[in-house]
């Protein structure tokens, strides 16, 4: 294999409302964080819960879709890639974050039903057919 391969795929919940800014350039950026639990028992019989935040950033038209559609609560599909970017705190310490850069959202959970929500026809695949439509 030539090169290396960097992918993450996540579903969780949406732990903060997203945040949308634009770079000088203006190019649009949001981001927001995902938690993701995983429940497991141990070998003494005893259950356990964990949770883990992933810091997610998506980037021009995925940060509009994201910033319109994705709410606090909300259970989403995340898939993209890590990076870590580094810089110098004001105590002069390197600080480091890792965030997962996403490529790819797709929103799990029901259309919020409150007003000012997306639109029945929003066109995105989670939200096209209703759960009793599967057909599994």
């Amino acid at each position: 294999m030539a090169g290396g391969l960097n992918k993450v795929m996540i579903i969780g919940n949406v732990g903060r409302d997203p945040e949308m800014r634009y770079t000088p350039s203006g190019s649009a950026v949001t981001s927001f964080s995902v938690a993701v639990s995983r429940r497991w028992t141990t070998p003494e019989n005893e259950v356990r819960d964990e949770t883990e935040w992933f810091n997610v950033v998506a980037w021009n038209k995925l940060a509009e879709t994201c910033n319109s559609l994705i709410t606090k609560g909300r259970k989403v599909y995340i898939e993209g890639r890590l990076q870590t970017r580094s810089w110098e705190g004001p105590d002069g310490q390197k600080k480091y974050r890792t965030e997962l850069i996403a490529s790819t959202m797709l929103l799990l959970d029901s259309r919020p039903r409150e007003a000012g929500g997306p639109s029945p026809d929003s066109g995105f695949p989670s939200d096209e057919l209703e759960p009793d439509d599967i057909p599994f």
